[in-house]
């Protein structure tokens, strides 16, 4: 028997038409609410680290959300499994709620990172049971529908976060970016009571609690290595010694998931194409999608000239791409059953529009870099709405939340990865292209580059430093388009398998 022909037995009864409604509202809204958590502060860390500490820590207000995400993802993923999605849902919410008042406080960088890896530990936990949940509710073959209308929620995130927090920003302070959405958790943890039922019955099976802890500790090493090699170079103790760990949680990992009870991740989902085919395409098209949303508001900023709120608009035109390409890609899967031919196209045209990303410099047209955007939008959309779809139609009902959790859990770690190399790669394309271009009264060198500083240099210096900045960037997005390509080749060995209309 395989994987997918596993006994399937649902924990809850489908709800009425407007409970179902009901419930879909506060679903959306609370995936609205972590995943603007997420991109809220894309616009806003050019002033964050400038008034709290450099750009040398502009990657880390990210990369710690997104490691956080990582490692709660498929945990809260097991938990709703055994537990229900309510409680894991409404625990979740007050976990970022936390999350965002330490980082609203801060008065460090140090605490706005603590900040935010709380935040993500709640965020990434409220995504995946998001998605889970519509599993739950709603018949195989309408998922891919729902799941596609969850996809254009996600990119409406992408661009209203930045957009606000750049407005935020620039009228009322950086502060600010993690108190906004706040009233939404309070109404969606409030709409959640009311809408999802509660299991009756609570799962007597341990909680696999040495597999989580090895877990985080491997996707932890795995996120930070490139960090640390940065740093050190990769012949470097701390890197050697974090390989080494790694290696000890991935051989601890694997012999605790063998033998435990309820494995948090069970090795028997690396055995189903699905899995295993959706998560590669995932990872690599996590590295492209956050390498855009931090770098471009930063090219817009530095090379363009355009304000914090200006560098947001930037990508509307992705939301727009992404929203109308998820939609369509669900609509398809719903009316047809199919779904296998769209991640291949998608990702096609992605890899096309970063290469695309990879011409721009200071001469640029706006309007250019725009419709870009739309293309980057358009490669993205179906990927988010066919992936999790399919992951829930080839795994058993047992597992639909740690399965679920898994297309979130390897696009997180492939943007970790992602941004943590594309940062390395940033800071030493600047530091190469700069070294000899900023006159000696610039007080903090490289590390305090704003638009301010930027601005006040003689025109020949300016000139310099902007194409130091394109330069810098343009391999970023050499190396998203060359992940991209990659998603493509991946995305052709998927063995479809048609939805059920039940």
């Amino acid at each position: 028997m395989s994987l997918a022909e596993a006994p399937d037995i649902p924990t809850i009864e489908r709800p009425d038409p407007a409970t179902l409604r009901l419930a879909l509202a506060a679903i959306g809204a609370t995936l609205l609410f972590a995943s603007l958590g997420q991109t809220i502060v894309s616009t806003a860390m050019p002033v964050m680290v400038a008034d709290l500490g450099g750009m040398d820590h502009i990657t880390w207000v990210i990369t710690a959300y997104l490691l956080a995400s990582t490692i709660g993802a498929p945990v809260a993923g097991k938990l709703s499994d055994l537990y229900g999605r309510k409680a894991v849902l409404q625990g979740g919410i007050l976990i970022f709620v936390v999350g965002a008042v330490i980082c609203g406080t801060a008065g460090s960088m140090g605490t706005v990172i603590a900040g935010r890896v709380v935040q993500g530990l709640g965020g990434g936990g409220l995504i995946v049971t998001c998605m889970t949940t519509v599993g739950d509710l709603m018949p195989p073959r309408e998922r891919g529908k729902a799941q596609g209308y969850l996809g254009a929620a996600f990119g409406v995130s992408t661009v209203i976060g930045p957009l606000m927090g750049g407005a935020i920003v620039q009228s009322i302070g950086w502060h600010w970016v993690f108190f906004v959405n706040l009233p939404v958790g309070v109404l969606a943890f409030v709409v959640l009571n009311r809408a999802l039922p509660t299991p009756v019955e609570r799962s007597d099976k341990p909680v696999d609690y040495l597999g989580a802890l090895l877990l985080a500790a491997l996707l932890g090493s795995v996120v930070l290595v490139p960090q640390v090699a940065g740093t050190y170079g990769w012949s470097g103790l701390p890197t050697v010694g974090l390989i080494l760990g790694l290696i000890l949680a991935l051989s601890g990992f694997v012999m605790t998931e063998k033998r435990a009870q309820e494995p948090i991740l069970p090795l028997s989902l690396f055995s189903n194409n699905t899995f295993l085919v959706v998560n590669a395409v995932g990872f690599l098209v996590g590295m492209g999608m956050f390498g855009t949303i931090t770098f471009l508001p930063l090219f817009l900023q530095m090379v363009k000239g355009v304000t914090p709120t200006a560098s947001g608009l930037f990508l509307v035109p992705m939301m727009g791409g992404l929203i109308l390409s998820s939609t369509v890609a669900g609509r398809i899967m719903s009316s047809t059953g199919r779904y296998k031919l769209m991640p291949t196209l998608s990702t096609g045209l992605l890899a096309l529009a970063m290469l695309a990303m990879s011409r721009l410099d200071a001469d640029s047209a706006l309007w250019v870099i725009g419709a870009v955007m739309v293309l980057v939008g358009l490669g993205l959309g179906p990927v988010f709405a066919v992936g999790v779809a399919a992951i829930q139609n080839a795994v058993p009902h047992s597992m639909m939340g740690v399965g679920t959790a898994s297309t979130n859990m390897f696009r997180l770690i492939g943007g970790s990865v992602g941004t943590a190399v594309f940062g390395a790669m940033f800071s030493a394309g600047l530091m190469r292209n700069l070294a000899d271009a900023l006159p000696g009264d610039v007080s903090g060198g490289i590390g305090a580059l704003g638009a301010e500083v930027v601005n006040a240099l003689p025109a020949e210096t300016q000139a310099r430093v902007l194409d130091g900045f394109s330069d810098a960037l343009h391999p970023i997005f050499w190396a998203a388009a060359a992940a991209a390509l990659l998603a493509c080749i991946a995305s052709m060995l998927l063995r479809e398998e048609p939805f059920a209309d039940g």
